[in-house]
């Protein structure tokens, strides 16, 4: 289980802030003479505060999932299904693989379903209650998922099973001083920093990275492809508070820069093309939906946009936040 979440599993059954819980993993680590990992110190601390790190008995709810898990037993509602695909490994091996979200209302998470498995696709409709029996958890673009081999069961429609539909959390208006890992936020800032953008291959099928072989492309799922090109770009955004480091993606560096895909993929092969354009950027006020996210590698906290908003006016946005905090204090 990773540190960052046997931490903020402590901090939500315990009440104990996240440098409380650091300060007492730290004095276990130097009471054991450094003989243990952070991870296992932080085991200790939250089995002598009483608070169970996994529920072992009964059905997980799907905010529980944990990267690693095996045997997972879970019971959602069917919210999306996608295609089965078959698809031939380089040593020669065929296969079938297909996937599907589900949600409770805890949460949302993809479910992969591999060779005969795939066979419940036709079974499947939008809406359908699924339970899944031996299921294993792995990570997917950073992203958890929960797959089913031969020997797992998905059983649809169990008797005697509801699952409440998931709610998205509605972004709340905040400064950056005051965003926490996975708040879903509105963000007004000036741009203040522009990083040139990245480039990388997809599956245009699925949109995962294929490994290259030579001169051809291997998706995991779609074997040999002909790959699209995506991008990413990276700013620092202030908002007089303090500053983040925001991650744009595909749709939203179109938003943000005003320009479509083949606009944007001139930078490739021309990146000093793009520097009138930051340039440009720079001094900008935007308006951000998003979340933010814990950048593990780097150990920061970022912000991952979803919707961009050019030139908001910023007396009524700052009146906004003037309103909401008058209210904050009120309450």
């Amino acid at each position: 289980m990773p540190l960052d979440e046997i931490i903020a599993k402590i901090k939500e059954k315990s009440g104990l802030t996240e440098d409380q819980i650091n300060q007492k993993i730290n004095q276990k680590l130097k009471q054991l003479s450094g003989l243990i990992s952070k991870e296992g110190a932080a085991h200790i601390i939250a089995n002598e505060l009483g608070v169970k790190l996994f529920e072992l008995n009964g059905k997980l709810k799907i905010k529980n999932v944990l990267l690693g898990m095996r045997n997972v037993e879970i019971v959602g509602k069917v919210r999306n299904i996608f295609p089965v695909n078959e698809f031939q490994t380089a040593e020669g091996r065929k296969g079938r693989v297909a996937s599907l979200i589900i949600e409770d209302e805890t949460g949302l998470i993809r479910v992969t379903l591999w060779h005969s498995q795939t066979d419940n696709i036709e079974k499947l409709k939008q809406g359908d209650v699924i339970k899944i029996v031996g299921g294993y958890v792995r990570q997917n673009n950073n992203r958890k998922e929960i797959h089913l081999n031969e020997r797992s069961k998905l059983i649809i429609n169990p008797e005697g099973e509801t699952v409440e539909e998931y709610k998205e959390p509605v972004a709340e208006r905040k400064e950056i001083k005051g965003l926490s890992e996975g708040d879903v936020a509105v963000l007004l800032g000036t741009i203040v920093q522009v990083f040139d953008p990245k480039f990388f291959t997809i599956c245009p099928e699925c949109g995962k990275k294929p490994q290259q072989k030579d001169n051809l492309f291997i998706c995991p799922q779609h074997n040999a492809i002909m790959p699209e090109w995506s991008y990413v770009l990276n700013l620092f955004l202030d908002d007089g508070t303090s500053n983040i480091r925001v991650v744009f993606f595909r749709e939203q560096v179109e938003k943000l820069l005003n320009k479509n895909k083949q606009q944007i993929l001139i930078y490739k092969d021309n990146p000093e093309q793009f520097a009138e354009i930051k340039n440009d950027l720079l001094g900008s006020i935007i308006k951000l939906e998003g979340r933010a996210v814990k950048n593990k590698f780097f150990d920061r906290l970022e912000f991952v946009a979803n919707k961009v908003e050019l030139n908001p006016n910023p007396e009524e946005e700052i009146k906004r936040l003037e309103k909401i905090n008058t209210f904050k204090n009120a309450v």
